[in-house]
């Protein structure tokens, strides 16, 4: 634990949301491997930037190569990993973008630390910032005939160790905002889905049609 700082504060969540004509907030995208997640993120991304609104994806797969390239894939460095990404998209969220971020996540206990983590933005936050937790739920056998990367084949070869739904688990969410099916639902279903929460819960306007 750090010691002997000061929180600085600046501009008001409120004041930079005026200013910028935009609430920031988080998307959080779980579940398995190649269940679709970063495909359905980045189609959101591309839809919230049509609508004239700042947004940015942060994707498992980049971080490590910078940010997060340290950490392995254990359960302490995958805690460490979900934990700094909240801080991340926190940060991203404070500044009047929507952060949109694509994790296996697969533990209930990490998730609810980043939603915590909205919950209690800064030590001197005038409110919470809003984060919609996306449940991306397919089949493990879809998930693995799909196999993009060819990690479930490495994996039950025993060349990958702690690989989420075949040797380590998945932990799904038991209320997300909202859940999607990519092995039934387009990608263009799903983003319409989503996009009609965030419109319901009135963090933006649905202006446009999803194309």
């Amino acid at each position: 634990m750090a010691t002997n700082i000061t929180w600085h504060p600046s501009l008001s969540r409120h004041e930079r949301n005026q200013l910028r004509g935009q609430r920031g907030f988080t998307i959080w995208f779980t579940g398995l491997s190649a269940s679709g997640k970063s495909t359905v993120a980045t189609a959101l991304e591309q839809h919230l930037l049509h609508l004239g609104l700042a947004a940015y994806r942060l994707d498992g797969d980049n971080v490590r190569f910078g940010l997060n390239k340290d950490l392995g894939f254990s359960e302490k460095d995958r805690n460490e990993n979900i934990r700094r990404i909240a801080e991340v998209a926190k940060l991203f969220a404070d500044s009047s973008t929507i952060a949109l971020t694509s994790f296996i996540s697969p533990y209930r206990a990490d998730r609810a630390v980043a939603r915590e983590l909205h919950a209690k933005a800064s030590p001197a936050a005038d409110d919470s910032i809003p984060f919609v937790e996306v449940f991306v739920d397919i089949p493990v056998e879809v998930a693995e005939q799909r196999d993009p990367k060819g990690l479930y084949k490495k994996a039950r070869a025993g060349e990958i160790k702690e690989f989420t739904g075949i040797s380590a688990p998945y932990e799904a969410p038991e209320a997300p905002e909202v859940t999607i099916h990519t092995d039934r639902e387009s990608v263009e279903e799903c983003v319409v889905k989503i996009v009609a929460y965030l419109a319901e819960k009135g963090l933006v306007e649905r202006t446009k049609e999803v194309k």
